[in-house]
């Protein structure tokens, strides 16, 4: 959510390079893609997915969806059987806010996006080096390039924020679990279990996640401690290699 393909870049290099052509798709109002007045929902998401296969001609790929992506890439997977042969869930695909929040208060409070008044190129970019110390340059600059980047060097946010409080409702409203019991491909969960969680509360983590995700009938857990939820951008080559043997399981 309010991310960029560019992010994906480092692991669609690997999977290339392993001789796999890679899609990364952004959905409406991300990244370089257009930003219609509505459609920022879950569903909606699903079905550009499905006109996007069908455009490049795509059958029996697989997905992988990263945090409301992952809530996309159930449904998608679940409503299209034909499209799909593995899934992959990159820290999402079992959002469940409601049972996470005390009230949609707390979760719009929680999600709202960031002001960007008086944000640079240059401001933005010293402030992500600093919050994700492990990251790559490129990774970087594509966490810049999820903002709109103005011939000034100033940023701005690519939805508006109704667009954004769109999404937000969704995900609230429509959890990834009821569509579980359709989901009949193998599907590996990576869970990303935070820097210097202690033994108590990654269990937490791992219980909750396992339990919503119980009806998924072929789900293989790989866990990645200490790390941070864009593990796509954090750890690229980890998880292009978790990829990589997905794939492979599915030839």
């Amino acid at each position: 959510m309010a991310s960029s393909a560019q992010l994906w870049d480092e692991v669609a290099d690997d999977l290339a390079a392993a001789g796999h052509p890679v899609y990364a798709v952004d959905l409406r109002g991300h990244g370089e893609s257009d930003t219609p007045d509505t459609g920022f929902d879950t569903p909606t998401a699903v079905a550009d997915l499905v006109a996007s296969c069908e455009f490049l001609g795509l059958k029996r790929v697989v997905v992988a969806g990263h945090s409301w992506g992952g809530n996309v890439s159930v449904r998608f997977t679940a409503e299209n059987p034909h499209l799909v042969s593995a899934l992959a869930l990159v820290d999402g695909g079992w959002l469940e806010p409601a049972a996470a929040f005390a009230s949609w208060e707390a979760f719009v409070a929680a999600l709202r996006p960031a002001a960007l008044d008086g944000a640079t190129v240059a401001s933005i970019s010293a402030y992500f080096r600093t919050i994700h110390p492990d990251w790559s340059p490129a990774a970087i600059d594509a966490a810049v390039a999820t903002m709109r980047i103005h011939p000034d060097g100033s940023l701005s946010q690519r939805m508006t924020l109704d667009q954004h409080m769109s999404i937000l409702r969704s995900i609230w409203d429509e959890p990834p679990a009821p569509w579980y019991p359709d989901i009949d491909v193998p599907t590996l969960l990576m869970l990303a279990i935070p820097k210097g969680a202690l033994p108590p509360l990654a269990n937490r983590i791992r219980t909750r996640v396992q339990n919503i995700t119980a009806p998924l009938r072929h789900a293989t857990f790989r866990e990645y401690a200490d790390s941070e939820h864009d593990l796509h951008a954090q750890r690229p080559h980890e998880v292009a290699a978790d990829l990589l043997e997905l794939a492979r399981s599915t030839a």
